[in-house]
């Protein structure tokens, strides 16, 4: 691309050039390379990628609409080029992806995000998200629909989020119904890939681990809390507890609805599982029915076993913003590997935001869609001089917020942008 000094480009997206700091020191060019996607003399694989993640930043539903800012150079010279490509170079490139370069895109990003945003021994949430596909009839299998309330053809995905922070960490779209079950342990052994170590907890619904997969983490040393399904013998037998069995507990959270629960413990045995595990049957969360919680833990109390996973909400929570942000959903792809890449790409977007509201005083625990409406989306002239690359905002209530978090301090030169840093300029 041309990178001639005293090019002047007018956009209504500037702030899209908040995230070149963060992609600038983590690399991302380093990391497509590593990763091994495709490339050409024209679209290096780098720019190929940023243009696929621009228009997760920027809130676009498809590929299709790319076509909204090809005529607008400054994104073009985001993913260092002179215009973002057209749809049918996107789509070429997203079908030649394989899993094995998704991997390694995810685990090259988590590992040098994870010095910034958490620390890289900390507790995960897994869930598993069926992405419906709405074509004609394909060779998918069936996965149940929450929104649809019924079983459709769907690409399954699989996705971890780190506890305390709220990052996500892990995904893959390349599973078949059978691979579900193994599919926790292969992300401990990504994880332990990454960090050389594993993390100290996992949390997960009922439905995602086996009995027998509940075994193997026990083997490998991960302490757990997992949600029983609640059978009709189980829950008469609790119900002829006496009163005096059940002990109380008050979960002190601000703004919980139901704080005061009653709970019972007991040693249990679970078919696949060797040995018993500890069960902690609570009442008084909002159900009609006591929940009931699996942890292979003893040390902890049955009062934190609530609080660890009702934390848990974080990834229901990002799997929410993934489809109403990110919009998992829209794709409409039979091809497991294509839509892989889309969630491969959603990660990366999703610790873009959670970087940008961990750096802006007052919006820590801001959503993507307001930081995206309050700062993301904002005009301004972009102007490439000798030495850096300056990007002059429009005047907006918000830029105060902005000049104070100085995302541009000590900004390391940005490869495809000519090894230019990136400066910030606020009216």
């Amino acid at each position: 691309m041309s990178l001639a000094c005293g090019r002047r480009l007018r956009t209504r997206m500037a702030g899209a050039f908040l995230f070149l700091p963060l992609l600038a020191r983590l690399r991302l060019d380093q990391l497509v390379e590593l990763a091994g996607y495709p490339g050409s003399a024209m679209i290096p694989a780098a720019s190929a990628l940023l243009s696929l993640l621009a228009l997760k930043l920027l809130n676009k539903e498809r590929r299709s609409h790319v076509n909204d800012w090809n005529f607008d150079e400054a994104l073009g010279l985001f993913a260092g080029l002179n215009v973002l490509p057209k749809k049918s170079f996107l789509t070429a490139f997203s079908y030649r992806g394989t899993r094995a370069q998704q991997r390694a895109l995810l685990a090259g990003w988590v590992g040098r995000l994870s010095g910034l945003l958490f620390e890289p021994d900390q507790s995960f949430s897994l869930d598993f998200h069926p992405i419906p596909y709405r074509g004609e009839a394909a060779g998918l299998d069936r996965h149940y629909i929450p929104l649809a309330g019924k079983a459709s053809p769907s690409v399954l995905s699989f996705f971890a989020l780190e506890h305390d922070s709220r990052v996500l960490c892990y995904a893959n779209a390349d599973l078949a119904r059978a691979d579900g079950p193994g599919e926790p342990l292969r992300f401990l052994d990504f994880w332990h890939g990454v960090t050389g170590r594993d993390p100290q907890w996992l949390y997960f619904d009922s439905k995602l681990v086996p009995y027998a997969e509940l075994a193997r983490l026990h083997q490998r040393g991960l302490w757990f809390v997992t949600i029983r399904r609640r059978g009709a013998a189980l829950l008469r037998r609790l119900h002829r507890r006496p009163a005096g069995d059940w002990q109380r507990a008050v979960i002190d959270v601000p703004k919980r609805r139901h704080r005061h629960i009653r709970y019972v413990e007991e040693r249990v045995r679970l078919r696949g599982y060797p040995g018993e595990i500890r069960q902690v049957a609570v009442a008084g969360l909002g159900r009609d029915e006591p929940t009931l919680f699996l942890c292979n833990n003893t040390a902890v109390s049955a009062r934190d076993i609530v609080l660890r996973y009702t934390g848990r909400n974080g990834i229901e929570d990002s799997l929410g913003i993934s489809v109403n942000f990110f919009h998992l959903d829209c794709l409409a792809s039979e091809v497991r590997l294509n839509v892989d890449l889309d969630v491969a790409l959603t990660v990366a977007a999703h610790g873009c935001y959670r970087w940008l509201a961990s750096r802006l005083r007052g919006f820590d625990r801001a959503k993507p869609k307001e930081l995206y409406r309050r700062f993301v989306e904002t005009a301004g002239v972009i102007e490439v001089q000798d030495e850096r690359v300056v990007v002059a905002f429009d005047k907006r209530s918000h830029n105060p917020v902005l000049r104070q978090a100085a995302l541009d301090h000590a900004c390391p030169p940005i490869p495809w942008l000519g090894n230019r840093p990136v400066t910030f300029v606020y009216p």
